[in-house]
């Protein structure tokens, strides 16, 4: 069996790996990563042999902490990376490469489409009837986009949302609520068979998933990293969040994952704050000059106009695993539109949690 895994900010581990009477054997490790002493690498080999095949990558990672020699240094390798990639490839996980990405990036949509395009897309990749895809949103108007589970009294002032034309919508993705303006933000999704994320933790899933994002921005001259569970932060303060929700394949089979994430590229604090009851609550009473502090826009870090920010990433992506250019089929985007009529734009959905 064969298992990758990328280190976030980190180099690439790969696994090989029979089971035999339940245990691991021939283990061997490989990778770009960089270590010392050159008799660590046996060590970590010996480590992972005779482990239990159901042993989690944390478990397999403190038998390798345990036989490390004194002094071993590790550069872009970590014993949980090891124990990631032994456990991606004992699920017989795919990587980025096995598949032909699909891009969409079209014209703004209003909001609820939006929510919809995403639960159809990734249904879709469910089915096997859609390549993997990275969708690049376009808003057609203000919203706030709240999380499956969140209580909308609770995120949203009604009259600051009427007050500025803010249209309110729910996610089927847990997590927290969303502010966005058209111009200001920068969303995708990723619409991916479940496969691509076997042998990961939920945690470690949202770093994989946006490890190339990372690199993009780091090609841009901005230093991010992945903040636990879902930010992506840099030493300037959050710039963007990610969320998640897991569709069942056909008959209960494979699914796919939805991951989706929002930057922020400009943002109109004062703005949010009349919007967002939970961003006065996290403020306490700091004002604007605090908001802008927890999230900081790519527009002052980058200093390129945000359709450079969006063409940079998407190259980023193309270059790393490849990306053709692709629509939304005239049948998904009429199911899109009845989803978007039907649920998403709908009052019940939209306050399923008052």
């Amino acid at each position: 069996m064969h298992g990758e895994y990328k280190v976030p900010g980190g180099k690439l581990v790969v696994v090989d790996v029979d089971v035999e009477g339940g245990v691991l054997r021939h283990v061997r490790v490989a990778g770009d990563f960089f270590l010392e002493p050159d008799e660590a690498l046996d060590a970590v080999n010996r480590a992972l042999e005779g482990a239990p095949a159901d042993t989690e990558a944390a478990g397999l990672a403190a038998r390798i902490d345990a036989a490390l020699p004194r002094g071993t240094v590790m550069y872009g390798l970590t014993p949980e990376g090891v124990g990631v990639a032994v456990r991606r490839a004992l699920a017989h996980a795919t990587d980025w490469t096995d598949y032909d990405w699909q891009l969409i990036h079209e014209g703004p949509q209003p909001p609820a489409l939006h929510m919809a395009l995403d639960e159809v897309l990734t249904a879709e990749v469910a089915a096997g009837r859609r390549p993997p895809t990275l969708r690049v949103w376009e808003w057609g108007a203000p919203a706030v986009i709240i999380g499956s589970f969140q209580s909308l009294r609770n995120e949203v002032d009604p009259e600051g949302a009427a007050r500025h034309g803010i249209e309110v919508v729910r996610r089927i993705s847990g997590g927290g609520a969303m502010f966005v303006e058209p111009g200001n933000t920068i969303t995708y999704s990723l619409s991916v068979p479940e496969s691509l994320v076997q042998g990961l933790s939920f945690q470690d899933s949202y770093a994989y998933l946006d490890d190339w994002v990372l690199g993009a921005l780091g090609d841009m001259g901005i230093q991010a990293w992945y903040q636990p569970l879902n930010d992506i932060a840099t030493d300037q303060g959050k710039i963007a969040g990610a969320a998640q929700k897991r569709l069942v394949g056909p008959d209960g089979g494979p699914g796919a994952v939805l991951h989706h994430v929002t930057m922020s590229y400009d943002i109109d604090a004062g703005k949010m704050v009349e919007v967002l009851r939970i961003g006065r609550e996290k403020l306490s009473g700091k004002g604007t000059s605090s908001a802008r502090k927890r999230v900081d826009p790519l527009r002052r870090q980058t200093g390129l106009p945000r359709e450079a920010v969006i063409e940079r990433m998407i190259e980023s992506f193309r270059g790393r695993y490849g990306l053709v250019g692709g629509e939304v089929t005239a049948d998904e985007l009429a199911r899109a539109r009845e989803l978007a009529r039907t649920k998403f734009g709908s009052p019940e959905w939209t306050a399923r949690i008052p």
